[in-house]
C-alpha cells in the first residue's frame, strides 16, 4: 500500500532520512546495518489469530469473548497490530528506551493499513499518558513517538493532553489481573474541553489484559467522549485469552 504523506510529514520523514545517512540505523530485530526495521524481521512479525473476540480483540473461539460477556468495556472495540514476541518485543524496547523517532515513524507506516481497514470513524487521536514522574525520568512518552504520526499520516486531530494521569502508579509487569486493575483504577482524568462530543482512538504500545486501557476509555467517556476505540502496537498473551 503507498502511502500518501502530508508536506509536514514527508518533510520530517526526510530530515529522518538525512539522519539515517550519516548515523546509519541498526534493525533492533536482527542488528542488520542500514535499515530501521528490515524486511526480513517485518516477515517474522506474529499476527494475532483471525478468530478473536469482536468487542476486546483478544483469541476467542466465540465472537464475543466470556470477560467482555460478563463485564463490556467501556471502549466499542479494541484491536492490536501483532503480538508481543520476537522481533515486535525487540522494537518496542527500542523505541521505549533510546526515543528512536524515526523507528516510531516506520512502525507507524507499517501499522497504517491494519488500522485504516478497520474504518473506524476516528476524529482524535490520544496516547496513553505517563505519569509526571515518569515523564520526568525518561524525558518522553514512548507511546507517542508512534501515535503522532499515525495521526499526522491520517490527517487526524492529534490530542496527547486529552488525557492525563491523574496519579503515578507502578509497573503493571508482573501484576496478575486483579492486581493490575487495581493499580490503574482512577488513574485517568480527560478534558471535557477536548475530547466531548468526539470518537476518541487511544493507543498504547501493549496491553495484556486490558486493565490500562479500560480505565483509560472510562475517563475519556466521564468526560464526554462521543466513542472510544482502542488500539495497541503488540498483545502480550494472558490467561484470560478463552
Amino acid at each position: 500500500m503507498k502511502i500518501q504523506k502530508p508536506f509536514l510529514y514527508a518533510l520530517e520523514s526526510y530530515l529522518w532520512y538525512l539522519v539515517d545517512i550519516i548515523f546509519p540505523p541498526v534493525c533492533p530485530g536482527c542488528e542488520t546495518l542500514g535499515a530501521r526495521f528490515c524486511e526480513n524481521c517485518q516477515q517474522e512479525v506474529i499476527h494475532l489469530p483471525e478468530k478473536i473476540c469482536q468487542i476486546c480483540g483478544s483469541p476467542s473461539a466465540s465472537s464475543i469473548c466470556r470477560q467482555c460477556t460478563i463485564s463490556r468495556p467501556p471502549y466499542l472495540q479494541m484491536r492490536s497490530w501483532a503480538v508481543f514476541k520476537h522481533p515486535i518485543r525487540n522494537i518496542l524496547h527500542t523505541i521505549k528506551y533510546r526515543r528512536n523517532v524515526g523507528l516510531g515513524q516506520t512502525i507507524a507506516e507499517i501499522m497504517l493499513p491494519d488500522l485504516t481497514a478497520l474504518n473506524w470513524p476516528i476524529e482524535s487521536i490520544i496516547p496513553i499518558p505517563l505519569s509526571e514522574q515518569r515523564l520526568r525520568e525518561r524525558g518522553y512518552n514512548q507511546v507517542a513517538l508512534i501515535a503522532r504520526p499515525l495521526a499526522q499520516l491520517q490527517s487526524i486531530q492529534y490530542l496527547p493532553n486529552g488525557l492525563r494521569r491523574a496519579r503515578h502508579t507502578r509497573s503493571q509487569v508482573g501484576l496478575n489481573l486483579a492486581e493490575r486493575k487495581n493499580n490503574i483504577k482512577d488513574a485517568f482524568f480527560a478534558d471535557p474541553k477536548r475530547v466531548a462530543g468526539k470518537n476518541i482512538l487511544v493507543i498504547d504500545d501493549v496491553t495484556t489484559t486490558g486493565a490500562t486501557l479500560v480505565e483509560a476509555a472510562s475517563a475519556l467517556k466521564r468526560a464526554g467522549a462521543k466513542t472510544v476505540y482502542a488500539y495497541t502496537i503488540a498483545k502480550a498473551p494472558s490467561p484470560n485469552d478463552a
